[in-house]
């Protein structure tokens, strides 16, 4: 499946980036496959290593962390010759915190080795360091699941794709029966997601009563389990699945934003800021913060206390919500597609590297999300079904006056004044044109 990520790798590769590559991103979204793809295409030669499966991997790394040395040793461990042209993957390098200091020496080495790093919950690790990080002597690059576009070329769709972006381009509506079908596939989206072990079950099929579910069952267990693994205790490990589990209840409420009290009865910030934290870390949730000023930079006016929690995939979310395929059709008037619809747009907005907020003022206006481009600050309505607004983002516009503004909403591709109107199938290229 292609992969838009594939990009990232060759970019590094081409310009020759000394640093080496940590490639971060939630369990089950395709690292190991599009790094293994990537190494196999792109070297003569390359060597894979798995801390999870190898074992002594680690010892390697043991004292002096010398690049000749550890490569020396790498060569009799392998069996193979390893070069500069040489590609070494070490997968779920997260288990080594020493593997990842050593990377500083491999980016001060006078050879440019090719290394490429990768673990299903190596956010953690990094944001969890007990070391001294080798700040500046790797490059970061995360991987999300795969987006709608992508979703699109998954199931064949590449001439659709480029309708989208083309209609995108121009402001100008899509033929009717076009943006139906765009429409029956966003809605297939939700329910199926952007997890490459689903969309790839859902393309050999293209009927959703014969998809299987249970796919997305096992990699919600395996997020679990996760949380019981790879935590600092027990007790935490519980505490994140409480936050977890909260999230689909928490989106649901009239007002979503986070409140520690939904997610246990009493509860804090200091019980669970923590266990939120390792969420965000390990890339299974979307933070989304509330700012006090509609203005650029954005980041420097997010509140600390108040922000909204969304899932990394909104197929795992309507799964995790128990949602029926039927409740998300046009004509049903179920409330959870609106905050699928929500967590879609986040979804494809962090795919595309985009960072949103949201603004809230006071009781009588609410701007969905407020984004920012080359300084300008641009707000958006998503007109998804749970609120049908109408004055929040006139009135914005009217005191404000920013020079774009969108409404992502089920209607074809339009432009009056400074309003663009974009069909929300078409938001994952809103900011890759």
């Amino acid at each position: 499946m292609f992969r838009k990520f594939y990009e990232i790798l060759k970019k590094w590769e081409t310009d020759r980036v000394k640093e080496p590559l940590l490639v971060v991103g939630a369990r089950q979204v395709g690292k190991t496959w599009i790094v293994r793809k990537f190494c196999e295409e792109q070297y003569p030669r390359y060597c894979y290593f798995n801390f999870e499966t190898t074992p002594g991997l680690e010892s390697v790394f043991a004292g002096e962390l010398d690049p000749e040395r550890i490569i020396e040793n790498l060569e009799i461990l392998s069996g193979e010759s390893i070069s500069e042209d040489t590609a070494l993957f070490f997968d779920e390098i997260q288990k080594s915190e020493k593997a990842i200091t050593a990377l500083k020496y491999f980016c001060e080495s006078e050879k440019n080795y090719r290394i490429i790093g990768a673990g299903s919950l190596l956010g953690v690790k990094l944001s969890r360091f007990k070391s001294a990080f080798p700040v500046g002597k790797v490059r970061l690059a995360t991987l999300h699941p795969m987006d709608f576009e992508e979703f699109l070329l998954a199931l064949g769709e590449d001439r659709l794709a480029t309708a989208i972006r083309q209609h995108l381009r121009d402001d100008q509506p899509m033929p009717d029966a076009l943006h139906e079908k765009a429409l029956g596939l966003y809605q297939a989206y939700l329910y199926v997601g952007g997890m490459p072990q689903c969309v790839a079950d859902y393309s050999k099929k293209r009927n959703i009563p014969a998809f299987d579910r249970q796919l997305q069952e096992n990699i919600l267990l395996s997020y679990v389990a996760d949380m019981n693994k790879y935590t600092l205790s027990a007790a935490e490990g519980v505490k994140i699945e409480e936050v977890f589990r909260s999230i689909p209840r928490q989106l649901a409420r009239e007002n979503p934003k986070f409140k520690y009290k939904e997610v246990r009865a009493n509860a804090n910030k200091r019980d669970f800021w923590l266990p939120l934290d390792w969420l965000v870390s390990s890339r299974l949730v979307n933070r989304v913060s509330r700012i006090s000023w509609p203005q650029s930079p954005l980041k420097v006016y997010a509140e600390e206390n108040s922000f909204k929690v969304y899932l990394a995939d909104t197929g795992l979310l309507s799964c995790e919500a128990r949602i029926a395929y039927r409740d998300l059709q046009p004509e049903s008037e179920n409330i959870f597609k609106g905050v699928l619809t929500e967590n879609f747009v986040v979804q494809q907005l962090v795919s595309s590297g985009q960072e949103a907020f949201y603004f809230k003022p006071d009781a009588g206006m609410e701007i969905d999300l407020l984004l920012e481009r080359d300084g300008i600050v641009i707000p958006m309505e998503i007109k998804s079904g749970r609120h049908v607004r109408s004055t929040s983002l006139k009135n914005y516009c009217e005191k404000y006056r920013p020079p774009a503004a969108l409404r992502v909403s089920y209607r074809n591709f339009g432009a009056s004044d400074s309003l663009r109107s974009v069909p929300v199938y078409a938001v994952c290229a809103l900011f890759s044109e």
